[in-house]
């Protein structure tokens, strides 16, 4: 994308099998495409997914939908994910899940770390690290249970879910532009490891969903104690939602919430080690932020923009996804084109990220950037208005929480220096 935006100018037209789209990537063209999106914004679908809901009879979430119906259900999931309640109920469970992992992380550098008490210091990947970290939290905030996965022995079951979503990430690429109900018939190897790791990803989500019922049904009166049940606990006292829609939003929510919130993660790390003076910065906001916070991890975020900075430069140079896709309801004029209505339009996020034309100096990691006012649709990592994503409260708080502690606690250094890829997967990825 990159390559061709830099041979062929801000706007081209591309086909990919049956898939047509024009692309964009500055933020004027970017806000007219919004401008144009409509009550009910509508994005590509995916269609080794949806393929998989319809062979399965399983619901589909609000991912999945368009029109009326995924306006009426995401209005209802707003209310438990999204809106600044919301947050305040699901925040001191994030905040948990991220003491532990430092508290297990700095065990075991004061168990196998090298150098003198106090001064010890270990070479890890972090990678198996951060996605157990991802599925605790999303697990803890979604279900209201631990699960347990900083213990020495972490169950079979969350491996091969972490698994699953691996899986089903890698096999999405090659089935989206092909027909996916000729793979199906043909019993293609591709298929059928897609639609295995589906299985297992709701199977999971189907385990946790009937333990969510049975302790609503044990509670007193069939209500909860007044304590915060997850989310799951609390469409399911709403009762706007039907039980398997509820499943059916579930089970995106977590297939959704593990690889991309722990490689972000990764990136962010990363970043911070090879930026020392970023890293100090952030630290020092960090340690004056606690100090002031009275150990109230809300307070204590609101007082340190720059860790909201750091996963906006992080997603900036890493976007998860690499493209928002609208289908204007009107025609258009980009770039002196007109696009008719109904034009699949993308917005390139990877180029746009790293564009000199919208960056300064984009090369650099500087989080501090983004305390001026106005974004300008310059950081669209979760998208953008109402179709945006709908995990994205859960998922920054996530980031941000597990920065502000490991920020507190530890000192980050690269062991090596060099160039770090990044490849597609439905997701970036290193």
């Amino acid at each position: 994308m990159e390559n061709t935006f830099r041979r062929l100018g801000p706007i081209y037209r591309e086909s990919l099998g049956s898939q047509s789209s024009v692309n964009i990537m500055l933020p004027m063209d970017i806000g007219e495409l919004f401008r144009s999106e409509g009550l009910h914004p509508r994005r590509m679908t995916l269609q080794p997914w949806a393929t998989h809901r319809e062979t399965r009879r399983h619901s589909k979430g609000v991912f999945l939908k368009n029109g009326t119906e995924w306006r009426s259900d995401r209005l209802l999931l707003n209310k438990e994910v999204m809106v600044a309640s919301a947050v305040r109920r699901f925040l001191p469970l994030l905040d948990d899940v991220a003491r532990d992992f430092c508290h297990s992380l700095r065990q075991r550098v004061e168990t196998e770390g090298v150098g003198e008490r106090d001064q010890r210091s270990m070479t890890l990947d972090p990678s198996p690290d951060l996605f157990r970290f991802a599925l605790e939290a999303s697990c803890h905030v979604l279900y209201g249970e631990r699960i347990g996965l900083f213990s020495s022995s972490p169950s079979e079951e969350a491996e091969r879910f972490i698994w699953a979503v691996e899986r089903m990430l890698a096999t999405t690429p090659p089935l989206l532009y092909l027909p996916p109900r000729l793979l199906l018939a043909l019993r293609a190897p591709l298929w059928t490891q897609h639609a295995t790791a589906w299985d297992h990803i709701f199977s999971h989500a189907e385990a946790r969903i009937q333990r969510g019922y049975q302790r609503l049904q044990t509670a007193v009166g069939g209500a909860s104690d007044g304590r915060f049940q997850g989310v799951l606990g609390q469409l399911m006292e709403a009762g706007q939602l039907s039980s398997e829609l509820i499943k059916a939003n579930i089970t995106e929510l977590m297939a959704g919430g593990v690889d991309t919130t722990a490689v972000p993660l990764q990136f962010a790390l990363f970043e911070l080690a090879r930026n020392p003076d970023v890293q100090e910065r952030v630290r020092a906001q960090v340690l004056s932020s606690w100090e002031q916070a009275s150990g109230d991890p809300q307070k204590a975020l609101q007082g340190a923009p720059l860790l909201k900075g750091v996963v906006k430069e992080t997603l900036r140079l890493y976007p998860v996804g690499i493209t928002v896709q609208r289908y204007p309801v009107r025609d258009i004029v980009l770039q002196n084109y007109r696009v008719p209505a109904g034009t699949l339009v993308q917005v390139c996020l990877y180029p746009l990220g790293r564009s000199p034309e919208v960056f300064e100096c984009p090369e650099r990691f500087e989080p501090s950037r983004w305390a001026a006012s106005g974004e300008g649709f310059r950081s669209l990592a979760f998208g953008f208005g109402s179709r945006q994503c709908v995990g994205r409260r859960i998922a920054e708080n996530e980031m941000q929480l597990l920065l502000l502690h490991v920020s507190d606690a530890e000192t980050l250094r690269l062991a090596h220096v060099g160039f770090i890829g990044v490849k597609f997967r439905v997701i970036t990825v290193n």
